[in-house]
C-alpha cells in the first residue's frame, strides 16, 4: 500500500508506532532544514541503501516537493515493500502548512 498524503495527514500519520521517516533529499538539502527525527537515504543512492531497510516496516518518506520521494515509494512497492507513506508537496508543504520555523528554499 503507497498512501499520498497531504501535510496534516502526514504528521498524523508520524505518531504511529514503528513508523519511520526517512528523508531522500540530498545532502546540501539536509543542510538547510529538515523534518525532526528523519533518516537521510538520498534518492541517489536508494538503490544500494534500500536492502536495509525493513520491508515488513511503516516508512513515511519525503522530499523537497514529493515527486523524488513518491518515486522511490513505488520502487519500494515493486521491492516488496508494504506500508509506504508520501508527504505531497514535500518539505516545502510542510514548512507552509505544519512548521514554517523550517526553512523554504
Amino acid at each position: 500500500m503507497l498512501e499520498d498524503l497531504n501535510p496534516q495527514e502526514f504528521q498524523d500519520n508520524l505518531t504511529k508506532d514503528g513508523n519511520t521517516l526517512i528523508d531522500v533529499r540530498e545532502k546540501w538539502e539536509l543542510d538547510i532544514c529538515k523534518i525532526e527525527g528523519a533518516v537521510n537515504m538520498p534518492m541517489s543512492s536508494i538503490m544500494e541503501t534500500f536492502s536495509e531497510l525493513n520491508p515488513e516496516s511503516s516508512y513515511s518518506i519525503y522530499c523537497h516537493h514529493g515527486m523524488r520521494s513518491m518515486q522511490v515509494a513505488n520502487f519500494l512497492l515493486s521491492n516488496g515493500f508494504q506500508s509506504l507513506f508520501n508527504l505531497r508537496g514535500g518539505i516545502d508543504a510542510w514548512s507552509r502548512e505544519i512548521d514554517d520555523s523550517v526553512e523554504r528554499y
